[in-house]
């Protein structure tokens, strides 16, 4: 990217008031520090603490899906790769988050955030409840599996999800929460 490139990217997150903006390999440091300079801007932008955790909440539980996902993929890091942007939108902050997938894995997620964003809070909280109580996967003991759930409880528009085809029977997929 040459210094004219550069000037035109920063034009371009300045008018669409980004906050935070991430392309490369997830570590588990990354996020924490992200995740640091994120609750620092929300205090400095006095959001209202009850908005800057659902922010900070759905921040920590997309980049670490990713994070786990790449590794449980066993990706190197060209694909491990992902693309986080925290920007603001019509009085709203908006968490964007994309990582590359295998296909069928990214059609089941976007079926699942499809589904999620037909139900209003009662019904996404009654989901949250089945969820809890049914036995976690023997291939995923350590994921209850409620972190999509909890992502579209929090937000205050239903979830966008896509899919975009790569090669190699895999996509990029990019999901955008408004809070």
């Amino acid at each position: 990217m040459n210094a004219s490139e550069l000037y035109a990217l920063r034009l371009r997150l300045q008018e669409s008031q980004t906050l935070l903006c991430f392309n490369g390999p997830m570590s588990r440091s990354l996020i924490e520090e992200f995740g640091n300079a994120l609750k620092r801007y929300l205090e400095l932008d006095q959001v209202k603490p009850g908005a800057a955790m659902d922010v900070f909440s759905v921040y920590i539980e997309t980049t670490q899906n990713i994070r786990h996902y790449t590794i449980e993929r066993g990706y190197d890091d060209a694909l491990a790769a992902a693309t986080v942007v925290i920007s603001r939108e019509n009085g709203h902050y908006v968490v964007s988050a994309g990582n590359v997938v295998e296909l069928a894995d990214g059609e089941a997620l976007v079926a699942r955030i499809a589904h999620y964003s037909t139900l209003d809070k009662a019904q996404l909280k009654a989901e949250y409840k089945t969820q809890l109580r049914r036995p976690r996967r023997a291939d995923h003991p350590e994921s209850a599996g409620l972190g999509l759930i909890e992502i579209a409880r929090r937000a205050s528009a239903p979830l966008q999800a896509t899919l975009s085809e790569l090669s190699s029977n895999r996509a990029f997929f990019s999901l955008s929460v408004v809070i």
